[in-house]
């Protein structure tokens, strides 16, 4: 096999074998390589969704488990949604990437290695990985994204069991209790019932410290002994860290290099994905995006046009960051806001919310159920900073 290729793909997550595969589909397939150092099986886990019927039946192999019913519980209420438009999918990422493996075919070739570092030249990027050296016009880097020091994540540890008593309500999935330790930061447990006797339940925290395991873990414990469920067997843990907040920007030294001539085009090096901000701020989910971004994206290669989508638009991430300020500004409306927001909408609405599709009237009833003064204040700050910003790039420098 040469080495030398028209892409190269870093990373074989969601947004990197969905476009291998997506090329390879193509008539005439540009040659591509995509890059990865662990198998699907070692990088197993679960990516939640809502879906119309269609798309649905698209993941079918892929899913573990469907709910048209959904709910969010705090002290003192119980949200319930229901929908017959969408349903709140579970997917096995194990299942729906060895999918997209299985769909490649020449020039569109995986193989597992480890990226070191990118060296951009005249005409080409040398990929060198740990086995090997190859070289590719375009480089699309989906690997995890870097998230600022100080930046807002949700992360979570979460277990697969099997339970001794059947699971109340199998047809339920819970997206959000919030009936737990906020000490450390906006905390919630996510329980998805499988079937009677076989569900995940993960402990998720909002804030920009990640906690030890121990302390998810002791989470867990908590919430099924709270929820009188008891654990015959724990199957797996999987465990994360999702971007809510401004991804690092500053270069890597191990992945960059002094710039080619000037009249030379420098080789495209995009990120794609995650780290291209495919991921909603006020939410964390991110699989339609990339989905989206990704089948643009190969349409774009198929004509010649091999620049990188914005995944969510500017307005969204404006809003979404303004959300965000408010969760760290007053942690103490936490729970309340995101409450607030599932009472104001049914079923359907708030599928569309957390798909980024949501009209016009959606929003106005998210905006009513909001206190007012916590975003007048944000928004007004970030008017202020993006004003700031905007004089200090046009007063001359000495």
């Amino acid at each position: 096999m040469s080495n030398e290729f028209d892409i190269a793909i870093i990373g074989a997550g969601n947004a990197g074998l969905t476009l291998a595969a997506q090329l390879a589909a193509q008539d005439n397939p540009p040659s591509t390589v995509v890059i990865e150092p662990q198998t699907v099986q070692q990088r197993d886990c679960s990516w939640g969704l809502w879906a119309l019927d269609p798309q649905a039946k698209q993941l079918a192999h892929s899913i573990k488990g469907c709910w048209r019913r959904w709910q969010m519980i705090d002290d003192t209420s119980r949200v319930v949604h229901s929908s017959n438009e969408y349903s709140y999918l579970s997917l096995s990422s194990a299942d729906y990437l060895l999918d997209c493996a299985a769909q490649l075919r020449k020039p569109v070739s995986l193989i597992e290695d480890s990226v070191k570092a990118l060296h951009p030249q005249q005409h080409e990027t040398i990929i060198e990985t740990e086995q090997d050296r190859f070289s590719a016009k375009t480089v699309y880097d989906s690997r995890p994204p870097k998230i600022a020091k100080d930046g807002l994540r949700q992360h979570f540890l979460g277990w697969q069991i099997y339970t001794k008593q059947p699971i109340k309500d199998p047809d339920m999935a819970t997206l959000m209790d919030f009936r737990v330790d906020q000490s450390k930061g906006l905390h919630f447990v996510y329980a998805l019932p499988f079937s009677d006797h076989h569900m995940l339940i993960e402990s998720t925290l909002i804030s920009a410290q990640v906690q030890p395991p121990a302390w998810y873990r002791n989470a867990i414990e908590c919430w099924l002994r709270d929820n009188n469920i008891e654990a015959t067997e724990v199957i797996c843990e999987e465990a994360g860290v999702i971007p809510m907040d401004t991804l690092a920007t500053e270069p890597d030294a191990a992945t960059t290099s002094e710039p080619s001539e000037r009249s030379e085009p420098k080789p495209l090096i995009a990120t794609i994905g995650a780290a291209s901000g495919a991921v909603r701020r006020s939410s964390g989910y991110a699989f339609q995006h990339i989905q989206q971004q990704i089948s643009q994206l190969a349409a774009g290669i198929a004509q010649g046009n091999m620049a990188v989508p914005t995944p969510i638009s500017s307005r969204l991430t404006a809003m979404d960051e303004v959300f965000n300020a408010v969760l760290r500004s007053r942690p103490d409306l936490s729970v309340s806001l995101y409450m607030d927001m599932a009472r104001a909408l049914n079923g359907d609405q708030f599928a569309r919310f957390m798909l980024g599709q949501a009209t016009v009237n959606d929003w106005l009833r998210v905006i009513a159920a909001m206190p007012k003064g916590p975003f007048i204040a944000q928004v007004a700050k970030q008017v202020t900073k993006q004003v700031v910003k905007q004089l200090s790039q046009k007063l001359p420098h000495a």
